[in-house]
């Protein structure tokens, strides 16, 4: 099956958050699986520069006339693995620093519009032809940025082309709709058909979002959980009648975790690599914990419970919990460590108690990959408190390196995570720590529970071996959008 993954952004190359860990790791799981799956993305200056031999495939036009050149070679998958990949080579509109999506003043570029258009646009001439050595039967456009892909399509699909492919759209996360004013669909090339509340009209406004979930074949959404929590009025947002009308076409397929880059037994930025064979007292993640304490200005002390954050710094992350309980962290005798950037305010307040307290917090405002491989190599505790969350990644990624997660009961996190109440302990499935109910009470309870089992080692360890052994391979989840692939050829 010939497939063409369809981002903004891939790992390593350019991240700014799971989806590109996912689009990432995907291909390259599809293609283990025997699929032909290459990917399409924007000649962003940091992707541009890991595409290796990029040679030219076409020149094209979008429809306000921009022209653009379509490149093919090849980025390095790690182990051995060559990822095939398009470029649109397009630099008035991609070649330029920083973020993929803000300016230096951290506000959006205010040709947006056009700049992912032009990605759904390249997408579906592909499916059209623009290679002449290569055409996909299935298109699979991720979030937002290439929600006008599965439109494109759909419109070709009417003139009599492309009309053997399909497309699927997936939601990584329905709070980020790429909507902007309907002045900006003049410029779009779609039909006036297109701007109506059967289309991707969203009050008055263009929703790109709406584009992919009203145009696709099929949807898919990044946990089971979140598939349900989207179709109601409280995560919906404003979408949630649509999703509901085309439950039909709608699948929750649990992310995954690359094995290749987050494995604590092969991880070659952790002090000391390790792994559950070594012994359930896990020698080598002790002195991972150590070396991070030390390495952040903590107080090296085996004893305190260490709990991290590694995340964007915003009220969606539940992280005003986290600032609320950090007397009661402190008190119980923990150490809290910190890695993320986002709202000024937030960022400010872990910085003010983190100088306040250097023995016992450290923050680090920005992304650093070699360190968040650090702290989940060190970490007792990764705390995940988000008021909702699609799938999540960061508490995999401390199920994988023995730091239990602490988690709000929602979407992915409840997918993932199993409380360590008395049953579940009794059965040898717990893994983690979950609240219920939004609140500081829940959270702060949930925080008296991580330390409670602390100080009952033996349990802790178990608790720990449990999590470290939970399966969360790529393949697995290959095959559930190989399945969603085939439903969708066969509408």
């Amino acid at each position: 099956m010939r497939i063409l993954q369809v981002s903004a952004e891939l790992f390593p190359l350019l991240k700014t958050g799971g989806l590109a860990d996912v689009t990432g790791a995907l291909p390259l799981a599809l293609a283990a699986a025997g699929a032909d799956a290459r990917v399409l993305l924007p000649a962003f200056p940091a992707i541009a520069a890991g595409v290796a031999d990029a040679r030219p495939v076409a020149s094209f036009h979008a429809p306000w006339g921009e022209p653009a050149l379509l490149r093919f070679g090849y980025i390095d998958g790690g182990a051995g693995r060559l990822l095939p990949t398009y470029l649109i080579d397009s630099p008035a509109l991609y070649d330029r620093p920083g973020n993929p999506y803000e300016g230096p003043g951290k506000q959006p570029y205010g040709d947006n519009h056009r700049r992912f258009a032009m990605l759904g646009w390249a997408a579906a001439l592909l499916a059209q032809g623009l290679d002449p050595l290569w055409r996909p039967e299935v298109m699979h456009a991720h979030d937002w940025h290439a929600g006008l892909a599965p439109a494109y399509l759909s419109f070709a699909r009417q003139r009599g082309q492309g009309a053997d492919v399909r497309s699927v759209f997936t939601i990584h996360n329905l709070a980020y709709q790429g909507q902007f004013g309907g002045w900006a669909f003049a410029e779009l090339g779609l039909p006036p058909e297109a701007f109506q509340v059967e289309g991707l009209e969203y009050h008055g406004d263009v929703s790109f979002m709406k584009a992919g979930l009203f145009y696709a074949d099929r949807i898919t959404t990044v946990s089971p959980t979140y598939a349900q929590e989207i179709q109601t009025p409280e995560q919906g947002f404003g979408l949630d009648g649509l999703l509901r009308a085309r439950s039909g076409a709608l699948h929750g397929i649990l992310n995954a975790v690359d094995e290749t880059v987050w494995n604590p037994a092969t991880d070659a930025h952790l002090a000391q690599r390790f792994s559950m064979p070594e012994g359930r007292r896990m020698a080598g993640k002790a002195r991972c914990k150590a070396a991070l304490q030390h390495e952040l200005g903590l107080a090296v002390d085996e004893r305190a419970p260490l709990f991290i954050v590694v995340s964007r710094l915003t009220e969606q992350k539940g992280l005003h919990l986290v600032l609320g309980g950090i007397d009661a962290l402190l008190e119980g005798g923990g150490q809290l460590a910190v890695l993320g950037s986002g709202d000024a305010w937030m960022e400010q307040a872990f910085r003010e108690r983190a100088t306040a307290q250097p023995k016992r917090i450290a923050a680090r405002i920005g992304y650093d990959e070699p360190l968040a491989h650090r702290l989940f190599g060190g970490a007792d505790v990764v705390l995940v408190p988000s008021r909702f969350e699609p799938c999540g990644l960061t508490q995999m990624y401390g199920l994988r390196y023995g730091a239990l997660p602490l988690v709000h009961r929602v979407g992915g996190l409840a997918d993932t995570v199993v409380d360590c109440a008395l049953e579940n302990m009794a059965e040898g499935t717990a893994t983690g720590f979950v609240f219920e109910r939004f609140e500081r009470e829940d959270y702060a309870r949930a925080l008296r529970r991580a330390f409670a089992l602390y100080e009952r080692p033996a349990d802790w360890r178990r608790v720990r071996a449990t999590a470290m052994r939970r399966p969360a391979d790529w393949g697995t989840a290959a095959e559930h959008y190989l399945t969603v692939y085939q439903e969708a050829l066969a509408h």
